[in-house]
């Protein structure tokens, strides 16, 4: 096929194909593209014609696409992209009067304790943008990221898609957060011998803190592992339990929660809270304006000085 030749393609059938692709099933993928069941098996029906090939086979309640539909979304999600950009770069992007929506992935910690003030300054500076967010972490980040759900995502980087961009926002210093009664900050003894409640998406009850008490030749008691920080202040409130959070997530719940934070009686290592996004969306404007916007609002600040003077 030559160029001329594309204005007999529909793109609409090739988002439909790389919206299967996605979801391999038809009724999410038609309430992916506000499309009915029956608009989508149609246009299913017209791609099998134009590729001569069945594409997606019926694997129980999944469709499991062919090896030739596999070698296509190899060459096409990139062309795709590349149009998706083309058509962003027609239009100035004015926060204050554009309309949009962003596509974003946010751990936890960021959703909690650092998104609500970028959005009293966005409500301001773009009135008529909207974010939708979906809950990411250090294993679900790279894949949303390289099947175009989300075209950024904040948390903990690893192992990401070979065409993705990667930038660290700020260091995540591990503070002691408390809710008991009990005088002055925690010895090593005392926070060894208190009960640990660990926030992890992957269900994990060993993290740093045990590897740093382990070269010290200390242990801890984990108690409970829960998948959200927003839990703690109710676990933690009334009892001797004790967590290891980030600083600026000890910074929110000391102001909106009435904890206390401290610095651990050990020393913990700082991991890196990094911002990565698609390479395809690098030069977009509204793109570029949003990674603005998270490094100006979500970035390094002077937290962990601010948490040690409100505790």
């Amino acid at each position: 096929m030559n160029r001329n030749d594309l204005r007999h393609a529909d793109i609409n059938l090739l988002v439909v194909f790389e919206t299967m692709m996605r979801e391999r099933n038809v009724t999410r993928a038609g309430e992916r593209l506000f499309l009915g069941q029956t608009t989508i098996s149609c246009a299913l029906g017209r791609l099998r014609s134009m590729f001569n090939d069945p594409l997606f086979i019926r694997a129980g309640r999944t469709m499991e696409p062919t090896a030739r539909a596999e070698e296509i979304h190899a060459r096409l999600a990139p062309a795709l992209d590349g149009i998706a950009v083309a058509l962003s770069c027609t239009h100035a992007f004015d926060p204050l009067t554009s309309e949009g929506t962003f596509h974003v992935g946010l751990s936890d910690d960021v959703e909690y304790a650092l998104l609500p003030r970028m959005m009293k300054h966005l409500r301001e500076e773009a009135p008529n943008i909207t974010l939708v967010v979906r809950r990411v972490d250090q294993r679900q980040l790279p894949q949303l990221l390289a099947s175009g759900e989300i075209s950024v995502g904040i948390s903990l980087a690893q192992e990401l898609p070979a065409s993705a961009h990667c930038k660290c926002l700020r260091p995540m210093q591990p503070i002691l957060l408390r809710a008991d009664s009990a005088p002055g900050p925690l010895t090593l003894d005392d926070f060894c011998r208190r009960p640990h409640v660990v926030v992890s998406s992957m269900g994990n009850v060993i993290d740093d803190a045990d590897h740093a008490l382990g070269l010290v030749g200390r242990q801890r008691r984990v108690v409970l592992a829960v998948p959200q920080f927003s839990a703690l202040p109710a676990l933690l409130a009334g009892s001797d339990m004790v967590a290891i959070v980030p600083d600026y997530v000890a910074q929110a719940m000391v102001r909106l929660e009435g904890m206390r934070a401290e610095c651990a009686p050990v020393q913990l290592p700082t991991p890196e809270l990094s911002m990565a996004w698609r390479g395809a969306m690098h030069n977009d404007p509204r793109e570029s304006w949003l990674r603005a916007c998270f490094c100006r609002y979500l970035g390094q600040q002077q937290v962990h000085s601010e948490v040690m003077a409100e505790a």
